[in-house]
């Protein structure tokens, strides 16, 4: 009998399994239908021993020092800053926009005072903020807008930015300084040994077994647990009864090249030109000495495995279905990206896990306490008792 079942081995399931097995010393299974450990953070060697994403770039960073320190448990850490240039009217210059983009882009030469005076005179004027197009249009207007946003958002969502939720580009900041860093959290750093073999320590506790390549409505019936713990898309485990929530889903194209370095930073968005969105080269990213270097090109589609809940009011909507289904299975907890459909970053879904643990670390010991006191209830009574009964029977003698 496991105490726990977890169904999937990406961060929400395994932080949750290594914690509840290190922790409260519960036996856990988690299993993934697919053939890794990791989720949508795996990564491997590939044929010419270059250290990819199969699942395309994962950037860690984090706000959290809580979750920092968590993680840092289980792997030393490569100092990284990540960068990105976009390939806009010819020019590669930096994304997010910056003072650098602008006087590039512009051929011009404003200072950081100069270029937010710049941004609000090409700004419009938007009553009220709802969609993505008016986040931007509303911060740098139309033409960087056009040039930047509505063609890689089109691509991106399969649909324009007008149809979309605010909360698609309020993540992409405009900064008026020359800071080039994609992010700015407090904590900016890679697994030294890759994402896997972080993964391989989380879940090497004994408490801890794993099954690969299996669905759990294979073993649901089969294998005897007190509780799921369950990070696969929550619409899939309720057969999908009130309909499909929406994904977007991508196709990830590697690449090995015979040069040591291809592109001049680890990601070039392609916002107007191509199929694809970016491109990325992962030896930025690890760090690795290889003669060769490895890209991936990402290709948005509507099929295929999901990655990004749709943003749209209407789908929201039809999660608050799922999610009140949810909320009243008894024994079941929805933890993730997939499970509560919405777009988290890998610091985040940690913090939810991390977060959920602290829960049943607390029941834990309210259950310990209540035993301790029945326990030591019993002990009176039965003293209590066995004094009554010496009593008693001296009375009679």
């Amino acid at each position: 009998m496991f105490d726990y079942l977890i169904i999937g081995a990406g961060f929400a399931g395994s932080v949750l399994a290594e914690r509840l097995a290190s922790q409260l010393n519960k036996k856990v299974l988690i299993i993934d239908k697919r053939n890794h450990i990791a989720g949508n953070a795996f990564d491997h060697y590939n044929e010419e021993g270059i250290l990819v994403h199969k699942y395309g770039p994962h950037i860690f960073h984090t706000n959290s020092r809580d979750v920092f320190d968590y993680l840092s448990n289980f792997t030393e850490w490569r100092p990284y800053e990540h960068r990105v240039l976009a390939s806009v009217d010819g020019q590669l210059v930096p994304m997010p926009i910056n003072l650098d983009t602008i006087n590039k882009l512009y051929g011009l030469n404003l200072t950081a005072f100069e270029v937010e005076g710049f941004f609000q005179s090409v700004a419009e004027q938007v009553p009220e903020v709802r969609t993505s197009e008016d986040v931007v249009v509303s911060r740098v207007g139309r033409e960087l807008y056009e040039k930047f946003f509505r063609n890689y958002t089109r691509k991106q969502w399969g649909m324009d930015p007008s149809e979309l939720d605010k909360s698609v580009t309020s993540r992409v900041p405009v900064r008026s300084n020359r800071d080039d860093r994609y992010f700015t959290d407090t904590f900016q750093a890679m697994p030294k040994h890759g994402y896997t073999a972080m993964f391989e320590k989380l879940l090497s506790h004994p408490n801890i077994k794993i099954m690969l390549n299996t669905d759990y409505h294979e073993i649901v019936d089969v294998i005897p647990f007190r509780k799921m713990i369950f990070t696969g898309p929550v619409d899939e485990y309720f057969d999908f009864c009130y309909g499909k929530l929406p994904y977007r889903s991508l196709e990830f194209r590697h690449q090995t090249l015979e040069q040591e370095v291809h592109l001049p930073t680890a990601v070039v968005n392609f916002p107007n030109e191509h199929a694809y969105t970016r491109v990325t080269e992962f030896k930025y990213l690890t760090g690795q000495q290889h003669p060769k270097t490895s890209i991936v090109y990402e290709y948005p589609q509507a099929e295929g495995d999901p990655y990004y809940p749709v943003p749209k009011a209407e789908n929201a909507a039809l999660y608050r279905k799922y999610k009140k289904l949810a909320d009243e299975t008894p024994g079941v907890y929805f933890v993730g990206r997939l499970a509560t459909y919405k777009y988290y970053n890998m610091d985040q879904v940690v913090a939810q896990a991390l977060t959920l643990f602290k829960r049943f670390e607390d029941e834990s010991r309210q259950k310990a306490e209540l035993e301790r006191v029945a326990l030591n209830v019993n002990k009176k009574v039965r003293v209590l008792n066995g004094t009554k009964e010496s009593t008693s029977k001296n009375g009679k003698h």
